[in-house]
């Protein structure tokens, strides 16, 4: 009678057990993370009883989680790549707007200028016009720096959204380490700890929601390492991850894993998660656009600016800069930034922009081998070579030059040099006075009385342009061109398909001489010497005679003794040929100019970046939408193998229901059985 008790109360056990099992999964049908659970049962001993063997009931071996390792891992993969491709995609989807959206782009804003310029050019002797196009500046300024402001504060967002998921990274890590001890004393016990376990992968989850890592298992712990194996949990052990700002550019956090005794800059190597998208958005898209753009709005200022200074404005006087100087004292000194371990003392760079056609958008890295030499590296793995401070003229690099700016340098010290990135914040329009706006050409072309050919003197400009950033004296300029005119183009008779032309000065006297081809262009420059006010000839410090060069473009076929006067325009408020020059600004190639030639216009540069942005935008929706649907796919292949089916609970519910009550059942019967005997006696 007793084995039959202990056969039913093993049943009893054992069904008990599966209830409670079946009514845990129930009640966690909702948790994160967790993996339904099954009883496992064996069969107990069996008994030898008259040569035979008789069963002694059942044992609840074991409770096991159901769970696929090769699915978990799949699902931490996807979760990672999910996390880095939403944290892209909702950070450029702003920016594509702000720069493409016509309310707040730039196109709008630089069509309107050159549309006011045109206005202008039409009727330059038109104060109202003129002011309508510093109007037109003013606009296009503010917009360029409303840009600059909002692409900034974005930086600023990410650093700050680096520092609290580097905070949370920290969180979980901790809370992984102390599940590993847990798990670890309670398997040394001979227990299956299921729930801790599901506890750890799910952190392990929401980590890799937060930044890509490596999972590497061994004796029931897990040891996590992220980017190229940089340890964040090893055993019951974590080491923290920080954003600090960065040691070559403190305007961008770093992110650094710290170890007991160091710490190690992993910005990177890391990938995926919240964290590993935030760092690829800035790198990708952010830091290239505030420099795309800042190139953009050096080189209208710098182009405007240089030909504006070659013109004369309604005052008959060389024209003002209309935007602020690109080679200010403050511009110069804030394109580059020295790295947190340069010397004690040291000092900084100034950098120069001497050619805005030929800047780039790229970042350069500068490291000195002494206090004088130094290697210049661009953001794209350009080596761009090797230099020295003190060489005369200074090396110009893709449009800039750089000096020292005080102190000293040592071997070992860095900077990043950004020659374009501060360009849009810095913009603005300097000139109050539209009056000063120098539309007309400073030189004129007037045909002779007598000329009786069908010649004709265009495109007067001066061959060598004024540096109005270079602290040129154009005071004296002027007086020096105004002393060199007027001069006369005299033309001989053609002969054997040319013609000769003679240069003469106001006395007749002949300083110059040509030929050209009748009918065609020809487009000459032509040397006048500068002279003094007693008529002597002024030389250059290095001895040669100093000469005012112009070019002008010779067309038509001109008659024997033909001949155009050229003088400096200085009544010529309704002359517009440099206001025609700006004009042609808008489609000159003057952003990216190579050696070679090349470039693009204003116009086509910012929409290259329009359409940059946009082309990553749209691929960033594809990649999230696709991303998406892959840790759907793999949340669902999971949850088909380790997720509570209240269905299937229920059914089980009411098996393990039957169970007992037959093992209730089996006990029932002995009791029956037991008490007959004894009545029996």
């Amino acid at each position: 009678m007793a084995s039959l008790i202990n056969i039913g109360m093993s049943g009893l056990n054992a069904s008990q057990g599966a209830l409670a099992t079946v009514g845990n999964n129930i009640a966690n049908a909702n948790t994160s993370g967790y993996s339904r659970q099954q009883i496992v049962q064996s069969s107990a001993g069996s008994q030898a009883v008259s040569g035979v063997f008789i069963g002694t009931g059942t044992t609840l071996a074991d409770v096991r989680r159901v769970y696929n390792s090769y699915l978990d891992a799949q699902l931490q993969t996807t979760t990672s790549l999910n996390g880095d491709a939403q944290a892209y995609l909702d950070q450029i989807g702003s920016i594509d707007k702000l720069l493409s959206d016509k309310s707040t782009g730039v196109s709008a804003a630089l069509n309107s200028f050159f549309a006011s310029l045109q206005t202008a050019a039409g009727s330059p002797a038109d104060s109202s016009s003129r002011q309508l196009l510093l109007t037109g500046a003013q606009t296009l300024a503010n917009r360029f720096n409303s840009i600059s402001t909002q692409l900034n504060q974005q930086n600023e967002g990410i650093n700050s959204q680096l520092d609290t998921l580097s905070s949370m990274v920290n969180q979980h890590t901790a809370t992984i380490a102390s599940l590993n001890k847990q798990i670890t004393q309670a398997t040394t016990a001979g227990n299956t700890p299921n729930d801790l376990m599901d506890a750890r992968n799910e952190a392990v989850r929401t980590l890799n929601e937060l930044v890509g890592v490596s999972v590497q298992e061994h004796d029931n712990v897990y040891d996590i390492t992220l980017g190229t194996g940089q340890a964040l949990v090893q055993g019951d052990t974590s080491n923290t991850l920080s954003a600090v700002p960065s040691k070559t550019d403190k305007s961008q956090f770093s992110l650094q894993i710290n170890y007991p005794q160091s710490s190690s800059d992993v910005t990177s190597v890391l990938t995926g998660g919240k964290i590993g998208g935030l760092l690829r958005y800035r790198s990708d898209v952010l830091a290239p656009a505030i420099n795309e753009l800042g190139r953009s709005a050096i080189v209208l200022a710098d182009a405007v600016n240089q030909q504006l200074g070659q013109g004369l404005d309604a005052n008959g006087e060389f024209g003002s800069s209309l935007f602020s100087s690109i080679n200010s004292d403050k511009a110069i000194s804030q394109r580059s930034l020295a790295a947190t371990g340069n010397s004690a003392g040291s000092g900084n760079l100034n950098v120069n922009i001497s050619n805005s056609g030929a800047l780039t958008t790229y970042d350069y890295q500068v490291t000195f081998s002494s206090d004088n030499e130094y290697t210049v590296k661009r953001s794209d793995g350009t080596n761009m070579g090797a230099f020295k401070l003190d060489q005369d003229p200074p090396a110009v690099i893709d449009g800039f030059s750089m000096s020292l700016n005080g102190g000293a340098l040592s071997k070992g010290d860095s900077f990043k040099v950004s020659p374009t990135a501060t360009g849009a914040s810095s913009l603005n329009v300097q000139m109050t006075d539209a009056s000063k706006l120098a539309f007309a050409g400073p030189l004129v072309a007037v045909k002779g009385g007598s000329n009786s050919g069908t010649g004709a003197a265009s495109g007067l400009s001066l061959s060598q342009a004024l540096d109005i950033y270079g602290g040129a004296d154009l005071g004296k300029a002027q007086s020096e061109i105004e002393g060199a005119m007027p001069v006369r183009i005299s033309f001989d008779e053609a002969s054997g398909g040319t013609q000769s032309y003679r240069v003469l000065n106001e006395k007749g006297e002949k300083i110059g001489e040509g030929t050209l081809v009748p009918g065609q262009d020809n487009k000459v420059t032509i040397k006048v010497p500068v002279l003094d006010a007693s008529g002597a000839a002024v030389s250059n410090p290095d001895g040669t005679p100093k000469t005012v060069n112009f070019d002008t473009t010779l067309s038509g076929s001109p008659a024997k003794g033909d001949s155009f006067d050229i003088r400096f325009n200085k009544d010529g408020k309704a002359d517009n040929s440099n206001a025609n020059q700006l004009l042609g600004l808008q489609t000159k190639q003057t952003v990216g100019v190579t050696s070679g030639g090349g470039g693009v216009s204003l116009g086509t540069s910012y929409s290259q970046l329009v359409a940059k942005v946009g082309g990553k935008a749209s691929q960033a929706s594809v990649d999230g939408t696709a991303n998406t649907a892959a840790l759907a796919y793999a949340t669902q292949t999971r949850n088909s193998v380790s997720q509570v089916n209240l269905d299937e609970e229920a059914s089980n519910l009411v098996k393990f229901q039957q169970y007992y009550t037959a093992s209730s059942q089996i006990i029932k019967a002995a009791q029956a059985t037991f008490s007959t005997l004894i009545n029996s006696l």
